[in-house]
């Protein structure tokens, strides 16, 4: 089947699902070379059936605000595919959440769950509520009642959902707490939970640590080191927050955050004091980080520019970039705003958040490039260990999970450079990803029959 063929038949199954037509589109434009040379994956229709959910989850959720007021959102669960392992993937809180989002970040989710090493397969959810402005209590009613229809789709050996924008150390509370009142048990069956409670350390730090721990070997690779290397960090929740704290350790100089209103430029760089109280800011009292501007005279705040064709926060002068937002926030011409400026290295803390022609961009320019299903996958890889802390009544320390996520990224980058190498794609991590993924769980797929 000719590669216009498979993507047209995606695009009518899926009507208007542009992102999830995004992601497939990357995937199978890597795995062309895979699909050509192995007549079993064209004979299974492996890549066509990885495409369709195993399971789509729509379901209505009411709650109550403080008003007394019955309100009505939707709720989401994509079990994608589980070849290698029980669904692992976030849920997301946030009122663009839709089919479309859901099912590109689970069909990304399997790829990046397949290279952590870890038995685990691929899922994403949420719902389209924002927590934004809400009280603990609605935000409590409403989790309560989002658990009371998940709850008979979820396991700790089945499907084990994680936090994601919108849903953070409280929110898995409240879910957790309502499981556990449900179902009558105590197990594994979220990650992100609290130390105190069945929770790893390391956990909140993982991806933005993760991603900064494939950053340098990227820069191994070419003998450089992120020692006062300057850093453009997009985002201010949870990844950028540790993909800086990261950068300091490193002694990198991280330049820039950001948030729905704009950025800030800090051209003397972003301290451990100054991180502290974006931290504080942004965890506890939710503020915008415009007033980081305020505080600290050396940084400059720019605002969002309605329909702005690209984003100057990727115009400034630098070595590395780190995406750590949302999807698609970095378009071509803020690619090419990299090239001009010397940045050397661009890797994904977000998912997906280069479009198409950013990321030809980058790589026409020679610029080091990682996707974030390869680099932002430390997140995914300790909620597995986690995993295996319930499992086994465990707790490791703080150094033992460090160490053990430092190594599960270095193979990460050693199998995408591999799996690009074998294929004839150089040094492309984004196709060695893709095609290190696609191998793990096809032949799982095949292995276990036709379903």
């Amino acid at each position: 089947m000719s590669k216009e063929i498979i993507l047209k038949q995606v695009e009518a199954r899926n009507p208007g699902e542009m992102e999830f037509h995004q992601a497939v589109t990357e995937v199978y434009e890597s795995i062309k070379p895979v699909l050509d040379q192995n007549e079993k994956y064209r004979k299974f229709k492996v890549f066509e059936r990885m495409v369709e959910p195993e399971r789509a989850l729509y379901f209505r959720v009411a709650w109550e605000n403080d008003k007394g007021e019955v309100q009505v959102n939707r709720g989401f669960r994509i079990q994608m595919n589980s070849a290698i392992g029980p669904y692992k993937g976030g849920l997301r809180f946030h009122p663009s959440v839709n089919i479309s989002i859901l099912k590109f970040l689970a069909f990304e989710q399997v790829f990046k769950n397949a290279l952590t090493g870890l038995p685990l397969g691929g899922g994403k959810g949420g719902s389209d509520f924002d927590p934004k402005g809400k009280s603990d209590a609605e935000v409590m009613r409403f989790c309560q009642s989002f658990m009371l229809e998940l709850n008979r789709h979820i396991g700790h050996r089945t499907d084990i959902p994680a936090g994601d924008i919108g849903v953070g150390g409280r929110e898995i509370g409240y879910l957790f707490g309502a499981f556990k009142k449900i179902q009558n048990e105590f197990t594994g069956v979220l990650t992100g939970k609290g130390i105190e409670w069945g929770g790893s350390l390391i956990r909140p730090e993982a991806t933005g640590y993760g991603l900064v721990y494939f950053a340098k070997n990227m820069l191994e690779t070419k003998k450089k080191a992120l020692k006062g290397m300057k850093c453009l960090v997009s985002g201010s929740g949870n990844v950028a927050q540790f993909a800086i704290e990261k950068l300091i350790q490193s002694g990198a100089v991280p330049m820039t955050a950001s948030d729905s209103s704009g950025y800030i430029f800090d051209e003397g760089g972003i301290t451990q004091e100054k991180l502290d109280f974006i931290k504080d800011l942004k965890n506890n009292r939710r503020g915008r980080i415009s007033e980081y501007a305020d505080k600290f005279k050396s940084a400059v705040f720019t605002p969002v520019e309605e329909g702005a064709t690209s984003n100057p926060l990727w115009s400034h002068k630098a070595d590395c970039a780190f995406p750590c937002a949302t999807q698609n926030e970095v378009n071509g011409e803020d690619a090419s705003h990299m090239a001009k400026n010397g940045v050397l290295l661009l890797a994904e803390g977000a998912n997906m958040p280069c479009d198409p022609d950013a990321i030809n961009t980058l790589l026409e320019n020679h610029i080091m490039y990682a996707p974030g299903k390869a680099s932002n996958a430390g997140g995914v890889a300790t909620s597995g260990l986690e995993m295996v802390q319930n499992f086994s009544g465990m707790s490791w320390t703080s150094e033992e999970v460090d160490q053990k996520l430092q190594g599960i990224m270095k193979n990460i980058h050693d199998n995408c450079l591999k799996a690009a190498e074998k294929y004839g794609f150089g040094n492309n991590y984004m196709a060695g990803a893709n095609i290190a993924g696609f191998v793990k769980v096809a032949d799982s797929m095949i292995a276990q029959g036709m379903y």
